[in-house]
């Protein structure tokens, strides 16, 4: 086999491990969701561990990255607002735009989430040096970049 066949066969492989790696994930935090008897789904919590780490984007950056369509996502942010999780402001620079922030409730949240997604992460990547986390994200990102240029 050719160097193309090798590497075309190992870019499935890792596709279809990440999408593995992406569904064990989810029936992990589910798991622990139902334990702890937290009434939240796990696409909200998806979108919030987001705005953990960036709060204030807009909806279009967490249906990008939660890789939802514009819909589904605003569908999803409403009920984070009903829940008094997040609220909607108005961006400064293009008013139309609206940002969306964690309130006092859904920061207080990540207190309560943190230690499970903290343990999920450190169970997926026990054994694997830091090093290769690394070249395994520029990897992606590349992989990502190559075929978002062909769209």
């Amino acid at each position: 086999m050719n160097t193309t066949g090798n590497i075309t066969e190992l870019a499935r492989d890792l596709t279809r491990s990440v999408r593995e790696m992406r569904s064990i994930m989810r029936l992990h935090i589910q798991a622990k969701l139902r334990e702890y008897q937290f009434d939240i789904s796990f696409e909200l919590l998806e979108i919030l561990a987001y705005l953990w780490r960036q709060d204030g984007v807009n909806q279009q950056e967490i249906a990008d990255i939660i890789i939802k369509d514009k819909s589904s996502t605003t569908y999803l942010i409403d009920n984070l607002v009903k829940r008094n999780l997040v609220e909607r402001i108005a961006d400064e620079n293009d008013r139309r735009n609206k940002l969306i922030f964690l309130t006092r409730e859904g920061k207080q949240l990540q207190k309560q989430f943190n230690p499970l997604i903290t343990e999920m992460y450190e169970t997926a990547t026990a054994g694997i040096a830091f090093g290769v986390m690394e070249k395994a994200i520029v990897m992606l990102n590349k992989m990502n970049d190559n075929l978002k240029q062909t769209l």
